[in-house]
């Protein structure tokens, strides 16, 4: 299983800002925009009723022009550095619906474009750090929750991926669904995404996770929330493995055919954007996404990736990953299928179908 921690650093966000100077002419509202009332500074709504168990108010109230010129605020999906939130606004427009939108940059510093067409699992981390965003704004599940990830399946259209003049401005409709419950909390949900760019749908996905509170996640993980990194080992050629820089292949070469040990670089600055105690889920897919490239022999473009995670992958202890392909159904695609292991139990399996850049 993939599994997510963030430790927020900054109290002050759960709560309100000090009032703003009046302006001669006030702004529409233009932020965050939800049905649930509005918090005011003593945790009560306008109505003056308590707010919501797990509600940040500042998440309601003190960004509510967040979508003029800024991201959404880091903590909120689990990000430590500011450069990396790529979701700039949300709303809900029903029952566990809601519409969030996105920026690409033109070009960025790991998911680099792929023949002049954006990184497919940029549109991974979008819709990643979309459910993150949901949970803790309107589904009341506090900061310091850790989260679970279980599976995810996405699919891209190549023909709207590409980098244009500017960046690529996307609205994503979501669905979350098989929703439990606990203490008013979402403890678990899945969800469906749509990603648009002008109009067009750019990608597809489907996530499911779990929220763990800390108390209950330090059980799961007894002694392995101290464990050392192994030292870091030789990478294979970036060529192989569609990359340009050594620093961002993340597989060591083995001696067996299409086997590869996980390279794990706990200072890589977006891949381990911050301290945590197992190797994180994007790690995971661009791992598997190398190993694809590797395995075919020449560059490529993911089209499908469905991925399913079985096992927290630890720090401490060597992973293998494996490919083979099968029997391409359409002409000028390939099929890949890979599993990691680790100490004999699987750790994630991902089927990825791709096409030559």
């Amino acid at each position: 299983m993939s599994a997510h921690t963030f430790q927020a650093y900054r109290p002050a966000l759960t709560a309100p800002p000090a009032p703003a100077p009046a302006a001669p002419t006030p702004l529409p509202a233009a932020g965050p925009r939800t049905t649930a009332p509005r918090t005011t500074a003593a945790g009560t709504t306008a109505a003056g009723t308590p707010a919501a168990a797990g509600r940040v108010p500042a998440g309601l109230d003190a960004y509510a022009h967040l979508s003029l010129t800024r991201t959404v605020p880091k903590e909120f999906v689990h990000r430590a550095s500011v450069a990396e939130v790529l979701l700039t606004d949300w709303q809900r427009t029903g029952e566990d619906r809601f519409t969030v939108s996105a920026q690409w940059p033109r070009s960025h510093s790991f998911f680099t474009p792929v023949n002049g067409r954006h990184d497919p699992l940029i549109a991974a981390e979008t819709v990643r750090q979309s459910g993150l965003l949901l949970a803790h704004t309107e589904y009341g599940v506090p900061l310091d929750h850790s989260f679970v990830m279980h599976d995810l399946t996405l699919a891209v259209d190549p023909a709207h991926l590409h980098v244009g003049a500017a960046p690529a401005a996307l609205t994503i409709d979501i669905t979350c669904y098989n929703i439990t419950r606990r203490r008013s909390r979402a403890a678990s949900l899945r969800y469906t995404s749509t990603l648009r760019r002008d109009g067009h749908t750019v990608a597809r996905a489907d996530v499911s996770y779990t929220c763990t509170p800390p108390a209950v996640y330090q059980r799961l993980r007894g002694n392995h929330t101290h464990t050392t990194p192994l030292p870091l080992t030789a990478p294979t050629a970036p060529q192989t493995v569609g990359r340009t820089s050594p620093t961002d292949v993340v597989l060591t070469p083995t001696p067996h055919p299409h086997t590869w040990q996980l390279r794990t670089d706990t200072r890589h600055p977006i891949l381990f954007d911050h301290p945590v105690d197992h190797i994180p889920g994007m790690a995971l897919l661009e791992a598997a996404r190398q190993a694809t490239t590797a395995h075919l022999g020449h560059p490529t473009l993911p089209l499908t990736l469905t991925t399913t995670f079985t096992n927290y992958a630890e720090l401490d202890t060597p992973c293998h990953l494996q490919t083979h392909t099968t029997t391409p159904t359409t002409p000028g695609h390939h099929t890949t299928h890979i599993t990691c292991h680790q100490n004999n139990h699987p750790v994630f399996h991902s089927t990825i179908t791709t096409t030559t850049p």
